[in-house]
């Protein structure tokens, strides 16, 4: 046994709260030292009396595998021969108390399958990969312009096998790649795929924040499934926890005996809700942990971005009477998106906050978080009451779905109808909506058309796009099933349809965090539920009528205000009959007359369906130049590029 010493500048940026590859020095290493095979392990454990490797390989006995104490500051490593890739290996820790205890690996990168838990030697390089057009592609993109539907899911339930087992990650690859690609969507969000141990924690409360959980295959498999998504132009965003983990005893919790990644005061260290403990984020160490664990996602694994889980939570500290901010957590959140940006400035970094708390998705150098993306928490808490209210209510909540207009523009929003809003007792998106069978399907359809027309990127739980009747059962697999009934194979055709729209309609996405991008007609309409708007692309003249009727009536001949003198050609109606709507549609064009209505110039007269969505695009006259040999005719010509 040698003493394997890191670099004095690797000690110092390490304690310092800027060793941002500490994967790199950390963890378990196979090495060759003097022609002798062996393996380097190095862990951060600042109040142990002593430190060993216990495992497979000495039969879980650490008393001859002792590691040598770098620094004062808790450094501990050496270089173990004979220890090999494969081998099952955890810390035996021994505290100031003069107890022994047995940890996993904090920058251990695989581990083993739940319910063990110990850690396992693997080698990350060695797998090559085939997503180089797809990087150069995301590097040139603007995303903010550009359409983004993610679709979240849960691996563990998204689809099992017969027998009730998992899939792996290349057999997933092999079907829900090409499931996600037919309906349309550009992102899939993995709920956390770090190691954890309890399926139903769906990944939130992890032990392994470098492993990649173990449930469906190894690293190399996971990365695989990753660079096939990218060659299928499928960007990957995973949910990431850097504001609390578990305290299962072999993870972090007390990880020499006392508070080394958790606050240190019960009060700041206790999530009491969860049943979780808070990273301590004024600590340095924890800062390079955690800020290394982002780029190493995205260096070893090509992961396209992060929807950061309860910022919230993070902000403020939540066990005082009045909740006040976290000046740790604010410094560490910006020290975070500033260093994953410098990495790669195309990366998302979205955050699940849902609070008002100002200029999250502003740089830091304009005194913001630096996020590029928040979740809308508040437009979805609101139009999912606006939805459950009976219809003859929500002229008393008529501001529900107004009021997400008046701030939709001062941050970067995504509108997610999230796993959150499916599950423990919250019914799916179908069972909210008030009516009979008919009516339900019919608010559905309404509800996914409101979203995509409104301003913001889009997220939908899985499920979601054919409209499962039951909520999100965590311990098993979706409704496939429901594929065999009519309604439920018309609403994914719906949704289908509906993203393909949403894909080729310009105004739907480019100036979706702009006010020039919407423009109310009526937003008054209490009486009738009934709301219409304009969304507008970067080009003046490409733009869409929307009408929403939140209302079980049908009305003919109703007149909408329109900005231009044109027709306007209905390209979506969700009560088409093919949708399992009752078909009060506008076959034909609509021509704009001459007339004030909604403060607009010009008006149409339209078919509004029952509790639906109807959007209309304005047909644009250009001007086109034909030659007939030298002569030059010019005519107007209406130009109607299809849906």
């Amino acid at each position: 046994m040698n003493l394997a010493t890191p670099t004095d500048f690797e000690v110092h940026l390490f304690h310092e709260g800027n060793l941002f590859k500490a994967h790199e020095l950390f963890g378990a290493h196979s090495s060759v030292r003097n022609g002798v095979c062996g393996t380097v392990f190095t862990v951060w454990a600042p109040h142990a009396l002593e430190v060993r490797v216990a495992g497979d390989f000495n039969h879980w006995d650490g008393s001859n595998h002792k590691l040598e104490r770098v620094n004062n500051q808790g450094i501990w490593s050496a270089f173990i021969q004979d220890i090999k890739e494969g081998d099952l290996y955890k810390y035996e820790i021994i505290t100031r108390k003069n107890e022994k205890i047995l940890k996993s690996d904090p920058f251990a990168f695989y581990a083993e399958v739940k319910p063990n838990t110990a850690s396992i030697v693997y080698d990350l390089a060695g797998y090559e990969w085939n997503d180089q057009k797809w990087q150069k592609k995301k590097r040139q993109k603007e995303i903010y312009n550009r359409p983004m539907y993610i679709y979240e899911l849960n691996l563990c339930s998204w689809k099992k096998k017969e027998d009730g087992s998992l899939y792996t990650y290349l057999e997933l690859a092999d079907i829900l790649i090409p499931y996600v690609l037919d309906h349309g969507f550009t992102h899939i969000e993995l709920l956390p795929i770090i190691e954890h141990p309890y399926d139903r924690s769906w990944g939130y409360q992890g032990t392994g924040y470098y492993a990649a959980t173990s449930r469906y295959g190894t690293p190399h498999d996971l990365m695989k499934f990753i660079d096939l998504c990218h060659q299928n132009n499928l960007g990957v965003i995973m949910d990431w926890v850097p504001g609390h983990f578990c305290k299962d005893a072999h993870g972090l919790y007390y990880f020499d005996g006392e508070p080394t990644f958790e606050y240190k005061r019960y009060e700041d260290r206790e999530n009491e809700v969860w049943g979780t403990a808070n990273f301590d984020l004024g600590k340095p160490e924890v800062q390079s942990f955690l800020i290394s664990n982002a780029l190493f996602w995205l260096e070893k694994y090509h992961i396209d971005g992060f929807r950061v889980d309860a910022v919230a939570n993070m902000l403020y500290w939540q066990n005082t009477e009045e909740p006040h901010e976290n000046p740790f957590a604010v410094s560490f959140l910006r020290k975070l998106n500033e260093n994953v940006f410098a990495y790669d400035p195309g990366v998302l970094m979205i955050a699940e906050d849902s609070t008002d708390y100002p200029l999250v998705t502003s740089p830091t150098s304009d005194g913001g978080l630096g996020f590029n993306y928040k979740w809308n928490m508040g437009w979805m808490n609101d139009i999912l009451k606006y939805m459950e209210a009976p219809p003859e209510q929500r002229k008393h909540l008529h501001h529900k779905v107004s009021f997400s207009l008046i701030y939709a523009f001062t941050e970067n929003f995504i509108l997610p109808l999230s796993h959150d809003e499916v599950v423990h007792g919250k019914r799916s998106l179908l069972n909210k909506m008030p009516g009979d069978y008919w009516q339900k399907f019919a608010q559905y359809r309404l509800l996914l058309g409101y979203m995509m027309t409104h301003p913001g990127k889009k997220l939908l739980f899985m499920g979601g796009e054919f409209a499962q009747f039951d909520e999100w059962k965590d311990l098993e697999q979706l409704d496939w099933v429901l594929d065999d009934f009519d309604m439920h194979q018309k609403a994914r055709s719906y949704f289908k349809e509906l993203l393909a729209v949403y894909k080729r309609q310009r105004p739907l996405y480019e100036q979706d965090h702009s006010h020039e991008g919407f423009e109310w007609i009526d937003v008054n309409n209490s009486e009738q539920s009934i709301f219409s708007f304009i969304r507008r692309g970067l080009k003046s003249n490409e733009q869409l009528v929307v009408v929403c009727n939140f209302r079980p009536q049908t009305y003919h001949d109703y007149k909408v205000g329109v900005p231009a003198d044109t027709k306007y050609i209905e390209i979506m109606n969700s009560d088409d009959t093919v949708f399992g709507g009752s078909g009060q549609v506008n076959k034909k064009d609509l021509k704009a007359q001459e007339g004030m209505q909604h403060n607009q110039p010009y008006h149409i007269s339209m078919t509004i369906p029952p509790y639906g969505i109807s959007i209309l695009r304005a047909v644009k006259k250009r001007e086109e130049t034909i030659n007939h040999g030298e002569k030059k005719v010019r005519r107007n010509v209406i130009g109607r590029r299809k849906g």
